[in-house]
């Protein structure tokens, strides 16, 4: 499971409103729900009853909630990983090319059509 995906399904579950935890956390609510279907896909149930009415917790998505908040406490407790060493990619020399082609004139390497 992703921590994102576990951030948003415990948001949703405190609110109990997608909207509203989509304003919280600031993202889409269209984002918020891929990333709540994709975490019922990975558990393998519904984790919440959707009425127009109102939203409510399923059984399997109360005992979801409690095991998502440990894992993201334990996740914050960590330290931070170590920052990538200094530097980046090094750019492959592209040569210095051919001029610009100026209006009117053949290319060079192409013969002259003739009529």
């Amino acid at each position: 499971m992703k921590i994102t995906h576990l951030r948003h399904f415990v948001a949703v579950a405190e609110e109990l409103h997608f909207v509203r935890a989509a304003d919280s956390l600031g993202i889409s609510r269209a984002k918020l729900d891929s990333s709540i279907r994709a975490l019922e896909a990975q558990v393998g149930s519904d984790l919440f009853d959707r009425r127009q009415e109102s939203t409510t917790l399923t059984g399997a998505g109360v005992a979801l909630l409690d095991h998502a908040r440990i894992e993201l406490a334990e996740f914050d407790e960590r330290p931070p990983a170590p920052p990538a060493p200094p530097g980046g990619k090094a750019k492959a020399s592209k040569g210095t090319g051919r001029a610009p082609i100026v209006k009117g004139e053949p290319r060079p390497y192409k013969n002259r059509q003739s009529r």
